[in-house]
């Protein structure tokens, strides 16, 4: 393989579009003397949020709070920056703006994974009438829920630039696509309306998107060969469809050291960032079990019903307690009952809505909501779907331990 062979259409300063590629929303506060570039302070920023904090406590696919060697959200994300910045390097793109994006793609996420957005997914087409995914979610998070304190201690929005924002949102592996070339429009990243609708706009966010996948074929069968769910025939037909007959087909590093070094063999300019095709199909082979053997597993089912208990109970529990201006004082008829659900959902309304919605006698919150300097999304709550909103994003951004832990509240009292 030629050295760095990407080196020429890299993300660097003096490259097309640089300019644009490292804008920002709103001006970043100034450090002086900062030898960071503008991708590692993105990925220093995301690395300091509690959206980023929160992912290993989120479900990757198997919801196991308890058990410390299954993989976790916040392992994947771990994985797929090896995997990106491993095949960056060679290939001579930014490694900066890809651990930035790598580090960020999954802030989106909900609680017990893909089965608590589908749950999410349903109560937004209902309430607010819109479509919910983590992609677009994880934007939304980095730009108007995740705050940070500046130098006054001052709580501020992340302010990403365009390009890490742009492979947040546009980062969906699940539609199966080889050859990934970077689209060559700068659009306005809201106009994202489903998963995997537009390619991302650089090639550091191109190899991303298919390491996303890379990385979690292998690791998902590690943890269900633990987990009991590869049976006996399941890990023949896993062996025959790999072409090996030893343990290797098992074994994690083994498929992503494979696939790494086959994207790097293969891919070019001109063919994108790419397998082969052996490996192609090796991949799309691997990729089917998983959903015959692990994703669509009756074992499953337990697990589903009760990601839907919890989220809607959390919800419903709620919901009811909007009334305008005065949802504060409705919220506190409910906190002897709901003290830690109660507490902390008025703690995230504080940060968001307008000032004169926070009683002041509410000191606590009213401080919050004096510190905040995020965009205030949901007003002064004077439309019912703001509110909504409210809840699915705090919702959203729960882990799976908090959610259990305010779901026992309802179920206690």
């Amino acid at each position: 393989m030629k050295s760095k062979p990407f080196k020429t259409v890299a993300t660097v300063e003096g490259c097309n579009n640089w300019e644009e590629l490292t804008k920002r929303e709103k001006p970043l506060y100034r450090r002086n003397k900062d030898i960071r570039s503008p991708f590692a302070r993105d990925y220093t920023r995301i690395l300091h949020s509690n959206a980023y904090r929160r992912l290993k406590h989120k479900t990757q696919v198997f919801f196991n709070i308890d058990n410390d060697h299954i993989c976790t959200r916040m392992e994947h994300v771990a994985h797929v920056e090896s995997v990106s910045t491993t095949i960056a390097k060679a290939l001579g793109l930014n490694e900066e703006l890809t651990r930035a994006i790598a580090i960020g793609h999954d802030l989106g996420h909900a609680p017990f994974g893909h089965q608590g957005e589908s749950v999410i997914r349903e109560l937004s087409n209902k309430y607010l009438k819109k479509d919910f995914w983590h992609e677009q979610n994880g934007l939304r998070f980095v730009d108007n829920i995740e705050l940070l304190e500046d130098k006054q201690n001052n709580l501020q929005n992340l302010d990403l630039t365009y390009a890490v924002r742009d492979g947040i949102i546009s980062h969906c592996g699940e539609i199966d696509q080889n050859g990934l070339k970077p689209r060559g429009e700068l659009i306005e990243l809201k106009d994202f309306i489903s998963p995997g609708m537009y390619q991302p706009a650089t090639w550091e966010g191109c190899v991303v998107k298919l390491s996303d996948k890379i990385a979690y074929v292998g690791r998902d069968i590690e943890d269900a060969n633990r987990l009991g769910f590869i049976n006996n025939e399941a890990e023949l037909k896993l062996r025959r469809l790999a072409n090996q007959t030893d343990d290797n087909v098992l074994n994690t590093t083994v498929i992503i050291n494979d696939l790494i070094t086959d994207v790097c063999a293969n891919s070019t300019i001109d063919d994108g960032i790419c397998l082969s095709e052996h490996f192609q199909n090796e991949l799309q082979e691997i990729k089917n079990f998983n959903y015959e053997h692990i994703y669509k597993n009756p074992r499953f089912q337990a697990y589903v019903e009760y990601s839907k208990l919890v989220i809607n109970s959390i919800f419903n529990a709620l919901e009811k307690c909007y009334d305008k201006d005065n949802t504060f004082y409705k919220l506190d008829k409910y906190k002897k009952y709901y003290p830690t659900l109660v507490h902390s959902f008025k703690l995230w309304l504080a940060k968001y809505c307008s000032i004169s919605v926070v009683p002041e006698e509410n000191s606590e919150y009213n401080e919050e909501a004096i510190k905040s300097y995020a965009d205030r999304i949901y007003k002064d709550l004077n439309e019912k779907e703001l509110y909504y909103q409210a809840i699915i994003d705090y919702i959203s951004g729960m882990t799976d331990r908090f959610a259990v832990k305010v779901f026992n509240e309802l179920i206690t009292y």
